[in-house]
């Protein structure tokens, strides 16, 4: 049991923790429509202010509404432990959608560099080895990998996709 003068600091701490978490997955995905958006568009300079929303706003868009449903019907401890899953998919379904958006994302802007490449593919021999490096540059830079790992859980169960994750 944690006591009563730690609860509070811990809780913070976690919340701060869940903020980071989806702060992350934000960027992840304000990087991946910035990068779409200056390969589509002429500029993406105008859309900086929105970007940064995104990436710093957005996550206390769910995490403050979790930190108030945790405390009204989950109040236990340090917060770490998520026994009742419709408090914890306040935190997962933006999550799932960032990852799903940087899917897409990822999908859109590999095409772009396909046409690009194939476009100047006389001039230039190693044109798959190029269009193979900027694909492996976009899956972390995009967290296109959490694709395959977006619906593993979080508990405590030993599954072979959560034990890979």
């Amino acid at each position: 049991a944690v006591s009563p003068q730690v609860s509070p600091a811990c809780r913070v701490a976690q919340s701060l923790a869940q903020y980071c978490v989806g702060a992350n997955y934000a960027w992840a995905m304000a990087e991946g429509l910035f990068l779409l958006r200056l390969l589509v568009a002429t500029s993406g300079r105008r859309c900086v202010p929105a970007f940064l929303l995104l990436g710093w706003g957005v996550p206390v868009l769910f995490v403050v509404p979790w930190v108030v449903l945790r405390y009204l019907y989950e109040n236990e401890g340090c917060w770490e432990r998520n026994e009742k899953v419709a408090v914890w998919w306040v935190i997962r379904c933006p999550i799932l959608v960032a990852v799903t958006v940087n899917f897409v994302v990822f999908v859109r802007i590999l095409r772009i560099l396909v046409a690009k490449v194939r476009a100047h593919q006389v001039s230039r021999g190693d044109t798959r080895l190029r269009l193979a490096r900027s694909t492996l540059t976009l899956i972390p830079l995009l967290g296109v990998h959490e694709v395959v790992f977006a619906l593993a859980g979080e508990g405590e169960g030993g599954g072979g996709l959560r034990l890979a994750r």
